[in-house]
């Protein structure tokens, strides 16, 4: 079953398409990994599910409630971390949590659950003002599955941090569809950190989706024969780089 499916998706700004006529199924109880350059049209993608921009064309599904229809239901059912998280400093994590459930009319516990899930309960009473970008990734995660809702939707949750950083929370990532019986769209730019987590893949390029399908189809579909068996990263980049030599453009 596919939890988001969309149809001939488009957005369209003043002399720009930022995504253009994209069909994706997003398979439920999953990890999709969402890919591609800076400029892509991954995070559009993504706002237009959280009801963030609206479409220019085309529709797109949630759990089969259709948008913008049935926009508080989906919102309801999702969770996300767009870009940087951002909390009150002077509060503590749980007192910032504590302003999220208020306003989704969740229990008091719900707090306590989300922040043992992301390994941050020893630290619920300091100011987000000090946390390492580390905590602050995490306490942003707590914020997006806090109430365990059935679909999280992640815009790089990794930007920025060290590489035992990257770690941890591509650790936490890979558990949290059997954790919380959920759906978790991720995206990045990095296909060597999605290979790690992810059981399905998109691959975009300029508001276009270039790839859909698993790992293994990708290796089979696009790798040359004579590249180095698994170089997966540089089969990603010459997808891309084809992809514009075919639009005109150079390489990004």
């Amino acid at each position: 079953m596919s939890v988001i499916v969309t149809k001939d998706l488009s957005k369209n700004y003043t002399g720009f398409t930022a995504v253009s006529n994209v069909n994706i199924q997003i398979p439920e109880g999953k990890v999709y990994g969402l890919l591609g350059p800076n400029g892509a049209g991954k995070s559009t993608l993504m706002k237009m599910f959280l009801g963030l921009a609206n479409p220019t064309a085309g529709t797109f599904t949630v759990n089969n409630k259709k948008y913008p229809q049935n926009r508080n239901e989906i919102l309801k059912e999702v969770g996300s971390f767009i870009e940087a998280p951002a909390f009150y400093g002077n509060l503590t994590g749980e007192e910032n949590l504590d302003i999220i459930r208020r306003i989704l009319a969740l229990p008091k516990s719900s707090i306590e659950q989300a922040l043992s899930i992301v390994g941050m309960s020893k630290w619920k009473d300091r100011q987000a003002k000090k946390y390492s970008l580390g905590m602050k990734q995490r306490l942003g995660l707590a914020s997006a599955l806090i109430g365990k809702p059935p679909i999280l939707i992640l815009d790089e949750p990794t930007n920025g941090l060290d590489p035992v950083g990257v770690h941890e929370i591509r650790t936490l990532i890979q558990t949290l569809p059997e954790k919380l019986n959920c759906t978790v769209i991720l995206s990045s730019h990095l296909l060597s950190e999605i290979e790690l987590v992810a059981d399905t893949i998109g691959i975009m390029n300029h508001g276009n989706l270039l790839f859909e399908g698993t790992i293994d189809e990708l290796k089979i579909n696009f790798q040359p024969q004579d590249q180095t068996k698994g170089d997966l990263e540089e089969t990603f980049l010459k997808l891309i780089q084809e992809d514009n030599r075919q639009r005109g453009l150079s390489d990004e």
